[in-house]
């Protein structure tokens, strides 16, 4: 007696409780435990052939696949709409939150016909559009997840190219492992297309079929040993060679006239021609027999001898069906359940009077009366019509011939040649099928392990699937042909014009260039592989003895070594080691002049601060500046015997208008009595200027200070000097704006030397050194007005006699100002801006970007204009070389004249490397008083480093300007 869910009796008591087909996961499960339980009697013992259905389907809502069970079977068998919210009808239902990458939309359906004696098993995969709806789905949920809406990009993001046509390779691999289990426990294979033409591909998919199960066959074998089945279906791990049948549907692609009723003249048409023994339909599936077989011939999937072949196709019997209409023929489901149930509203009477009777199969054909469409047979199952035409046979009447051939255990007999060899066959019983089919189903689609231990047959099944590569992923294997091609070519893009050893910016320019021509010849999903081995190889190429130093000495080039190490305290250069010891080196030299200027020396591009600004000077120290008198700056002074840089912890560089606010400050801490400008020192108008504007910060004495001198000073805030400086931690640097306070760096780099008395300057003839260029070793004058009386008060007796060079009290010989009549008491001094560039050129400066040019008897231009105006830290060098690059002179020193007269100069440097928010550099003291009758010299820092980097010199002239000596670097106070 069948069940309520059409399986046999022997399935146990879960399946007493199914209704319809149920998933084979679980069918398997419960026969196998009814078995163990000892349930094995009844229905059990049951000889059964099985039918397995497998293809594609069309763009409908309903499966063609599980539609034609039921006409076979006379059943409504499988629902009309999909239960998606049922677990049941899914192998291993796995949850929304599964990356859809890991998740298998192949699902097996199993149903039993107790009174056929047939099992059917229903394939459903990607290749339906139920699953692959749901497979773009879930990964279109999959991308919201990564996404989400806190991610940076703000929305789903596609999959790439290579993603996804990963994605649906590996759906396509796990098909070929399901078709792989149909081909080894069915007797029959039906295989349904929407179409009327065959898909060329399927013989891809049966040629990497074929080759897979040549290769996981020893491990099938090893599976089923213990099973209580034949010893030829354990050789061949599958019952029988399965007879492959076809079944294509037409869909409207072919119109077929149908055939006079009774009432209607079959004459009425003369001018038709004569019907034919065989109908247009059987003809197209005659065609498509020739068709197939020669396919499958030519690519030798069917030979000779069946039992080597994957599947069989009969000699002498019909293995392709075409079915006129879809099984919903294009209509939408809502609307032939509205059709139906109008016909069920207006049935007849008699029809009325049957209905209540009817259940079973009987039932089934009179709903479907009424739709023909979805019938897969004919009206007639006569063999001939009355006009002599061959009638087509029913869809079961095609299926069930070969069935027929299973359960009379015949057998399927479809080797040719001359001497065919039979192949074997075995019917078994639905429990011993049960018991093979499930350790086949855990080995091939599950991947369980045999041997939990070793887990030595589930790695051979997953390794062998790599032959499904060559054969499935035919797009893959192109584009990873055309990728190698292109990576030569790539390659010696990277390196063409390459020096032997380069920089990094170097590698990634060559690197873009070879991505550029490897993207013009490269295609498909296997580009971003191969993308990636591309920047791989150039890296190890350039890292393989072709890395140069990434180092920057403080001019900004290159040291030249390729990649080294540099010597530890005390060690000795090691050039033949790997990777070698040496110190940087950018092969660059200068020529530069010591602290006083008297002696030039060729040096070294420097690579650190102590070698740019303290090491060179201190070797021509001793041969030429050191019995000079010198103003020594404060340096830090460790009270530890190891004492630490201070770490690093100052704030970001301060914006462009705080630059301005510190230099507005500056002049007012260091001394408030600095405020005015030379102009007003020297009695004159602002007016005389001309277009040089005073300034706060401008040199000069203030008229105002004769009385307020001392009281400037009391008031005068503490300085970084004058606090107690850091005895434990020093500065890694050099002292700027932006630094921390409390701190002095190990070496000063700035340097005050006294050259002499102020009578060792000559005006005529200017400074006596090296490295001049003529005409511009001179110091521009500067007057400054000592004291001013009227010509009343007189230091001389009138009786007395006037003394040497002295005009007669009554004789207007003074220098006459305004309105009334006044004698000034001036005192010179002279000042130079001296500027030197790399190859020892030097010259001066009588204000910004104005070379000085005296042809002889000194220089007549003062030196008010240029102590007013923010001086140039770089400028254009006067003797430009025969390339195109520009070369430019550094500001380098400053030499001041003080005469022997009653005032006091004061020295406050600042100096601004770079656009802001550069900050701005002075020396350890920042306000120095120079002692008077004498030549100084301030040589200022050959380069200029904070704790984030060297401050390079400017590439572009048009960056001159942010270059700068700020103004206020000279003040004059008399006493």
């Amino acid at each position: 007696m069948p069940l309520a869910g059409g399986l046999p009796a022997g399935a146990g008591a879960m399946a007493e409780t199914a209704v319809g087909p149920m998933s084979l996961r679980d069918l398997l499960l419960t026969a196998t435990a009814a078995a163990e339980g000892g349930g094995g009697g009844g229905g059990g013992d049951e000889e059964v052939c099985v039918v397995g259905i497998f293809g594609k389907t069309a763009l409908q809502l309903c499966s063609e696949k599980e539609a034609l069970v039921g006409t076979v079977c006379d059943r409504q068998v499988f629902p009309l709409f999909d239960e998606e919210d049922d677990p049941d009808l899914v192998d291993g239902a796995l949850g929304e939150d599964v990356d859809p990458a890991t998740k298998d939309y192949n699902q097996v359906q199993a149903y039993y016909s107790q009174e056929n004696r047939v099992l059917f098993l229903v394939l459903t995969s990607i290749c339906d559009t139920r699953q692959l709806l749901r497979a773009c789905g879930d990964l279109a949920a999959a991308e919201s997840r990564e996404t989400g809406p806190g991610h940076p990009s703000g929305g789903p993001s596609p999959l790439s190219h290579a993603e996804a046509h990963e994605f649906w390779k590996h759906q396509e691999k796990l098909h070929c492992l399901s078709l792989l289990y149909l081909f080894s426990v069915c007797h029959i294979l039906l295989l349904v297309h929407p179409t009327c033409s065959f898909d060329i591909t399927y013989d891809r998919v049966f040629r990497a079929l074929d080759g897979l199960r040549q290769k996981v066959l020893p491990s099938m074998k090893a599976a089923i040993k213990d099973c209580p089945i034949g010893k030829e279906w354990k050789l061949n791990c599958r019952p029988c060679p399965p007879r492959l049948l076809f079944l294509f549907q037409l869909n409207g692609a072919l119109k077929v006239d149908p055939l006079p009723s009774r009432g209607q003249d079959p004459c009425g048409h003369l001018e038709k021609p004569p019907l034919k023994k065989h109908s247009p339909k059987r003809r197209l599936q005659h065609a498509l027999e020739d068709q197939i077989y020669r396919i499958f011939r030519k690519s030798r999937v069917l030979t000779n001898q069946s039992i080597n072949c994957l599947f069989t196709v009969p000699a002498n019997q019909a293995f392709v069906y075409i079915v006129a209409g879809g099984v919903l023929d294009g209509d939408d489901p809502v609307a032939m359940l509205l059709d139906q149930l109008r016909n069920n509203c207006t049935m007849r009477e008699t029809d009325s009077l049957l209905a209540p009777t009817l259940s079973g199969p009987r039932r089934y054909q009179m709903m479907r009366h009424g739709r023909q469409q979805l019938s897969f047979h004919a009206e007639s199952s006569s063999s001939s019509s009355s006009s002599g035409q061959l009638v087509d046979c029913t869809l079961k009447e095609f299926l069930w011939q070969h069935v027929e051939l299973v359960l009379s255990k015949k057998g399927f007999d479809d080797s040719v040649g001359r001497n065919p060899q039979p192949s074997h066959f075995e019917l078994p019983t639905y429990q011993k099928w049960a018991a093979a089919a499930l350790k086949l189903y855990e080995v091939t689609i599950e991947g369980k392990d045999d041997d939990p231990t070793t887990g030595e047959l589930s790695s051979k099944i997953m390794g062998s699937i790599k032959v499904l590569e060559g054969y499935l992923d035919i797009d893959t294997k192109f584009s990873e042909n055309r990728c190698q091609k292109a990576l030569p070519m790539a390659h010696s893009a990277y390196q063409s014009n390459l020096p032997h050893n380069y920089t990094m910016t170097v590698h990634k320019n060559q690197l873009a260039q070879a991505l550029r021509v490897y993207s013009q010849h490269a295609r498909g999903p296997a580009f971003h592989k191969y993308a990636m081995q591309l920047n791989e190889d150039c890296y190890k190429f350039w890292s393989n003895g072709h890395q140069l130093c990434e180092e920057r000495s403080l001019t900004d080039q290159h040291c030249v070594h390729k990649f080294h190490l540099l010597p530890k305290a005390g060690e000795k250069p090691e050039a033949d080691r790997n990777p070698p010891v040496l110190y940087h080196n950018s092969r660059a030299r200068s020529t530069g002049a010591c602290n006083c200027g008297r002696k030039q020396a060729p040096r070294d591009d420097p690579f650190d601060i102590k070698a740019a600004n303290y090491d060179f000077y201190q070797l021509l120290e001793e041969k030429c500046c050191g019995k000079l008198e010198h103003i020594n700056f404060p340096v830090f002074q460790p009270s530890t015997p190891d004492p630490a840089p201070a770490r690093d912890e100052s704030s970001p560089a301060p914006p462009e208008g705080e630059i301005e606010k510190l230099k507005e400050k500056e002049p007012q801490t260091q001394g408030e009595s600095t405020g005015l400008s030379l102009a007003l020192s020297l009695g004159q108008s602002t007016g005389s200027l001309g277009t040089y504007p005073p300034d706060a910060q401008g040199g000069g004495d203030n008229t105002e200070s004769h009385g307020q001198s001392g009281d400037s000073k009391s008031e005068k805030r503490p300085s970084l000097v004058d606090r107690q400086a850091s005895t434990v931690e020093y500065l890694p640097g050099m002292l700027h704006s932006n630094c921390p306070k409390g701190l002095l760096p190990k070496f000063s780099s700035w340097s005050l030397v006294k050259l002499g008395p102020a009578k060792a300057y000559n005006f005529h003839t200017g400074l006596d050194q090296q490295g001049f260029i003529p005409g511009t070793n001179y110091l521009m004058p500067w007057d400054i007005v000592i004291r001013t009386r009227t010509e009343d008060e007189g230091d001389l007796d009138t009786n007395s006699w006037p003394a040497p060079n002295k005009a007669v009290p009554g004789k207007r010989s003074a220098v006459v100002m305004g309105r009334g009549r006044r004698r000034d008491d001036i005192a010179r001094a002279f000042v130079g801006f001296e500027y030197e560039d790399a190859r020892g050129r030097r010259f001066m400066c009588s204000g910004p970007d104005k070379v000085m040019k005296v042809m002889g008897g000194g220089p007549k231009e003062s030196a008010i204009k240029a102590l007013n105006s923010d001086m140039p830290l770089y400028i254009l060098s006067s003797t430009q070389g025969r390339g195109l690059k520009p070369h430019y002179a550094q500001f380098m020193r400053l030499f001041v004249v003080v005469p022997d007269a009653p005032l006091q100069i004061t020295l406050t440097p600042q100096v601004q490397p770079g656009p802001p928010p550069c900050p701005v550099f002075y020396p350890e003291k920042q306000e120095i008083t120079l002692p008077s009758d004498g030549l100084w010299v301030l040589r200022f820092p050959y380069a200029y480093v904070t704790e984030r980097g060297p401050c390079f010199p400017p590439k572009e002239s048009q960056q001159l300007m942010s270059y700068k000596v700020l103004r206020g670097i000279l003040k004059a106070v008399t006493q």
